[in-house]
């Protein structure tokens, strides 16, 4: 499991950084979301990096 952390804000970028934003369920500056660690995530948060901060969370 991962905790990503919105920490810059999306104006500006381009519609298909805003859309992978809002599909990992990140809308605003300090809202974290809990995911679980697979391809289609990690590629997700891969694209967004310079706008997330992602922390290891123990899972369930």
């Amino acid at each position: 499991m991962v905790k990503v952390t919105l920490i810059k804000s999306s104006i500006g970028q381009i519609d298909s950084v805003k859309a992978t934003l809002s599909a990992l369920g990140l809308r605003k500056i300090r809202q974290f979301a809990i995911l679980e660690e697979n391809p289609a995530n990690m590629g997700q948060i891969r694209k967004v990096s310079h706008l997330v901060k992602v922390e290891k969370v123990e899972g369930e």
